[in-house]
């Protein structure tokens, strides 16, 4: 038995909890439950806090009730909110040299050390009810104070958005806004989405490509946080009739942050979404994306060939662009010049030409383009192809001697070849200059910190169609759990599976035959590919994810 768990139970027998129901629980625990707190807590033997008191008791620390205690706000300022909510540590009193703070794992010692560090201070931790401190460090997190103070003010001044209400640092809508900004940073969102509806302003953030429901913001308080969140992106705060785009650039502590910001009127208000691109959050190392060996190879001899176009499709929030520019950085050298045209400029990157597409002022792909190609460039990375023009213009430039990386909307790789013939480009044209494409998808990864492994249904790998000759039927895989380090999903971060279609002579011949995708495909397998499908078999196998997120992102 862990000493920390002995320690617990002794402490428990010491205030009186009876020995059958201690010993029934440690063999529940011994038994496979994932910890003391859940054998005890959820199956209702003891309350949070008698729990709260046992540990207390164990660590030789003291327990309190944070609903009998009113927490200092000198203090709450001592510890940033992201370090405070990493570590399950609240800060509730402080003194000139000693900081208290509220726990319910005081044996984190590591955590202590940090808050220490970071303070400077003696930190005095005290044992607190689990579901206590979640609750509080959920409020803190809302900002609902600031949130009900800005509903008093608009209360008192007519329902009027004035300048200080919006634009003053120190005003609660702005002071929410700039919390909402750091804690969607911080939890590694990907979007923040501001939903109205007829009570309230529902706020969700989208983590590891599943959205979260984080907050609610009332009514009174939707059009003076709308009106924030567009005077910080540059837009029209009296236009609520069209969509707009804009952007937000802030500093994050330790690096700048840009979010992409778009609006779009609804029956009940303007619904905002934001998109968080933080570069600094993201390892641009493709083979670190996910890649398999197999196909980082299979890709790597294409993007490094002087000319050629290389193709990344897939659809919306599949990680095309994250793909493009990790690329970018494998080849971007002092001695050649990439130059990038994107609607909008995601990732600002030092050494690389960007262009931001401006259909307002005529600055289209197609107006653009042959302005790059006259500028001389080695490399040219087209954000999207959406038309017959711009897909003219990729083609001519792939043929003309220049690398050409770009996205495409389509299910698998065989499908771009006929995608391009569909759009109007002759089939030779594409044959000729297409030399790869790769399809992807994202998903998510399996928490380090607590995957268990566990026997395989039969049903679950017929599910899967599991390729035997590609990798034998494993004799256990690993399904997600939970744990505080994944905030209680079972996941943290996300993969790419991928396929890489090379174009070699036989799939060119088809492609300029105008033969269907299904026959490709065929080619494309007997040549190497390995499907989206397979690729995601081999990543369950080697216990990176699992069987539902395969079978929830590929087809």
């Amino acid at each position: 038995m862990d000493a920390d768990v002995r320690a617990v139970a002794d402490a428990l027998r010491a205030r009186g909890m009876g020995p059958e129901a201690l010993t029934a629980a440690l063999d529940r625990l011994a038994g496979g439950e994932r910890s003391l707190h859940a054998v005890l807590v959820e199956d209702q033997l003891i309350t949070e806090f008698e729990f709260a008191c046992a540990v207390a008791d164990a660590y030789g620390l003291d327990a309190v009730e944070l609903t009998a205690v009113t927490v200092d706000p000198a203090a709450m300022v001592t510890v940033p909110l992201p370090l405070a909510r990493r570590h399950r540590m609240l800060p509730i009193a402080r003194t000139d040299r000693t900081l208290t703070v509220a726990v319910d794992d005081p044996g984190n010692v590591l955590a202590l050390d940090d808050i220490r560090a970071a303070t400077g201070l003696i930190v005095s931790p005290v044992v607190v009810a689990r579901d206590e401190l979640t609750r509080l460090l959920d409020r803190y997190t809302r900002d609902s104070t600031d949130l009900d103070q800005a509903a008093a003010e608009l209360a008192a001044s007519d329902a009027t958005i004035s300048d200080e209400i919006v634009v003053d640092e120190d005003a609660p809508v702005v002071r929410f806004v700039n919390s909402l900004i750091e804690r969607a940073v911080s939890s590694r969102a990907s979007d923040v989405h501001l939903e109205p509806s007829q009570r309230d302003l529902r706020v969700r953030l989208r983590i590891d490509g599943v959205l979260h429901e984080v907050d609610s913001v009332p009514r009174p308080v939707q059009a003076a946080l709308i009106s924030r969140l567009k005077i910080m992106s540059g837009l029209d705060i009296t236009e609520r009739r069209v969509p707009q785009n804009g952007r937000i650039t802030i500093d994050g502590g330790i690096r700048p942050v840009d979010l992409r910001t778009a609006t779009l009127p609804t029956v009940w208000g303007e619904k905002v979404v934001l998109r968080v691109l933080d570069t600094g959050g993201i390892d641009l190392d493709l083979q670190k994306l996910g890649f398999s060996q197999h196909d980082y190879t299979r890709f790597a001899t294409s993007f490094r060939k002087p000319h050629g176009m290389v193709l990344v499709t897939g659809p919306t929030g599949s990680g095309k662009s994250t793909t493009l520019y990790a690329t970018l950085t494998e080849i971007a050298r002092p001695e050649i010049n990439v130059i990038t045209v994107e609607d909008p400029v995601e990732y600002r990157i030092d050494g690389i030409n960007q262009v931001q597409v401006n259909a307002k002022a005529g600055l289209t792909f197609a107006a653009v383009l042959p302005a790059i190609l006259r500028s001389d460039p080695d490399v040219v990375l087209i954000g999207e192809i959406r038309d017959r023009t711009t897909a003219q213009l990729a083609v001519e430039a792939a043929m003309t001697g220049h690398l050409v990386l770009s996205t495409l909307h389509t299910n698998d790789a065989p499908s771009a070849m006929t995608r391009l013939t569909e759009m109007g480009i002759e089939a030779f044209l594409v044959g000729s200059s297409v030399d790869a494409v790769l399809a992807q998808r994202l998903a998510r990864r399996l928490c380090d910190w607590c995957k268990e492994p566990y026997d395989p249904d039969p049903a679950d790998l017929r599910s899967m169609e599991w390729p035997a000759e590609l990798v034998p039927q494993p004799d256990s895989l690993y399904r997600a759990v939970g744990c505080r380090s994944c905030a209680g999903t079972g996941y943290r971060g996300r993969l790419a599976l991928t396929e890489v279609m090379l174009v070699t002579e036989r799939i060119e011949r088809l492609t300029v035959e105008r033969a269907p995708a299904s026959d490709i495909a065929k080619v494309a397998m007997a040549e190497g590919m390995t499907t989206l499908r397979e690729d995601g078999v081999l990543k369950v196998a080697a216990g990176l994810t699992t069987v539902d997120e395969v079978l929830r992102v590929s087809v």
